[in-house]
């Protein structure tokens, strides 16, 4: 009989996200709030509280963290990231700096400690790399000149979890400073040989794993994944990490071969995995932490198009592209709630799950909208300076920039035409 409703409940549940996510792609909007607004209506206080499927959703979650990492680290090879960071950690500085600190604030100024504030700054910090890759294809921008800028700073964050995700893990275990040095030196380690082989390696490895037959590739693949997820998590070092750092090692043919196969179940355990949050917050809960959660999301989103629009403008990217930067890096999504489910399993602060959830939810709504925006908005609020200005008479600032020479006069025209495309 038990068998029986966890088959229904689960099996309802797979249905519901199918549904939800067909509603979303009708309408081209990010399927993850609708999944979140799904949990909470599954989950305790919700309309149909869930029984017997809560463990098995909870495993699946964690395959879902897994499989989010592992494709993520399936997009990079390890001379591209080494290449990002030699030349875009000025920029990576810059967004950790303007984004993690609004969050460690928050946290601090409500007054729930130290490691609650190092938690949230994570949240605030990391956009979702998931939600702007779909918006960026969906808007055709994939070529523009400012696109690599966003992307460089996207891996620097993936690559910061690496750092950061061990980090939390030892504080929200509550082991001393020697135990955290340990685990941050074994994760820091773990990342660095990884890197090394995958540069020197990588072809052998993929040629190890590699397999013409498709359903022998998913398993190898699979199962390795999973393997080193496990033993990193033994090792006190985040799964997630393990995950990623397997998707770093595997390039070329077999990296394609394994994406491909992968996203299907990437999309269905990712899908439970913002479920089984949701279903872990009260919605009785979200109310009181609306207002801190949607100052916090306005906050951050400026924040960020600052971020892209500071790191496109070192890129020499034209002021049009510096704002399509900016507005398409406020999305959060999958890793700040992969952040925060850390802290609500640990039980650090009941309030931050539910801030978490709102936080998202609000800014994954925001962002496809300021990705598509951000520029019109910021030259219709420039025109209109303009004619204030001329209005109100020439000033010594109001003479035309003219490019200092030919090649800066041909650069300002590719650009424009770049942007006119």
């Amino acid at each position: 009989m038990h068998s029986a409703v966890l088959l229904i409940e689960f099996g309802a549940i797979i249905l519901a996200l199918g549904l939800l996510g067909r509603f979303a792609g009708r309408f081209r909007f990010s399927p993850i709030p609708l999944y979140l607004l799904a949990g909470l209506a599954f989950g305790e206080g919700g309309l149909l509280p869930l029984g017997a499927s809560e463990e098995f959703v909870a495993i699946g979650a964690e395959i879902g963290v897994i499989l989010l990492l592992l494709m993520l680290g399936l997009e990079y090879t390890a001379s591209d990231l080494v290449s990002n960071l030699k030349t875009q950690y000025p920029a990576g500085l810059v967004d950790c700096t303007l984004n993690a600190l609004p969050g460690a604030a928050a946290a601090l100024l409500m007054g729930w400690g130290p490691v609650a504030a190092v938690v949230l700054a994570g949240v605030t910090w990391i956009s979702s790399s998931g939600v702007i890759a779909k918006v960026l294809g969906d808007l055709g921008r994939l070529g523009n000149r400012e696109t690599p800028v966003i992307l460089s700073i996207l891996v620097l964050e993936d690559l910061a979890m690496a750092v950061y995700l061990p980090i939390i893990t030892a504080l929200l275990a509550g082991v001393g400073w020697a135990a955290g040095s340990l685990t941050l030196a074994i994760a820091l380690g773990a990342a660095g040989l990884v890197l090394f082989v995958a540069v020197r390696y990588g072809r052998v490895i993929s040629r190890f794993v590699s397999s013409d037959d498709p359903e022998k590739l998913l398993l190898v693949v699979l199962g390795l994944t999973i393997l080193v997820a496990g033993i990193a998590q033994q090792l006190q070092v985040s799964a997630a990490v393990g995950a990623f750092l397997v998707g770093i090692a595997l390039s070329g043919e077999v990296a394609e071969g394994a994406h491909s196969l992968l996203a299907p179940l990437r999309d269905l355990f990712a899908a439970v995995f913002f479920v089984f949050f949701g279903l872990h917050t009260d919605p009785s809960s979200i109310p009181p932490v609306l207002l801190p959660a949607l100052a916090l999301a306005v906050v951050t989103a400026l924040t960020k198009i600052a971020t892209g629009y500071w790191a496109a403008r070192r890129a020499g990217i034209s002021v049009k592209g510096r704002w399509r930067a900016g507005g398409a890096l406020v999305a959060r999504g999958e890793f700040s709630i992969v952040i925060a489910g850390l802290a609500v399993t640990a039980g650090i602060e009941p309030s931050l799950g539910p801030l978490a959830t709102a936080y998202v939810l609000i800014l994954v709504i925001v962002g496809p909208l300021t990705a598509r925006f951000a520029q019109p908005v910021a030259g219709y609020a420039s025109g209109v300076l303009a004619r204030r200005g001329r209005t109100t008479g020439p000033g010594p600032e109001a003479a035309p920039q003219v490019p200092a020479s030919p090649e800066a006069a041909e650069t300002l025209d590719v650009q424009d035409a770049t942007e006119r495309s």
